[in-house]
């Protein structure tokens, strides 16, 4: 901690995701993701991802928008989530992978994009059998 008392960031509250269209993006990350929906307000939609707020940001009009930040989705099997997202029409980028062995799992992802052209991705951390 510092003289202050503030001991430093840890913990990821909200993540924001811009958008072109809000009922396009709310319907992907509702029944495509099947996200739980939490509430909608003029121009923005929350999602709970166990405990993190996930908000579709479509922005005043005029305001510039750009692409989001990647959110790493946490998955048991990385295999039958991309088969799953790839049933429900969503394009995927990057068939699941290895990233890296680490001493006690292996680092798996595959990527994909949201309705809105936004890099997102599925991980998943194997353990050794």
């Amino acid at each position: 901690m510092d003289a202050r008392g503030f001991a430093g960031l840890s913990a990821i509250g909200q993540i924001a995701v811009p958008t072109a269209d809000q009922d396009r993006a709310v319907a992907f990350y509702r029944d495509v993701l099947g996200l739980p929906f939490l509430f909608e307000v003029p121009n923005l939609a929350f999602f709970d991802c166990a405990g993190t707020r996930l908000l579709l940001d479509r922005g005043e009009p005029g305001s510039i928008q750009h692409r989001s930040s990647i959110l790493y989705f946490r998955v048991d099997d990385i295999e039958v989530a991309t088969t799953a997202l790839r049933s429900r029409g969503v394009e995927i980028t990057a068939e699941p992978h290895l990233i890296a062995k680490m001493p006690d799992h292996d680092l798996w992802m595959s990527f994909f994009l949201d309705s809105e052209g936004n890099t997102m991705a599925l991980m998943a951390e194997v353990r050794g059998g």
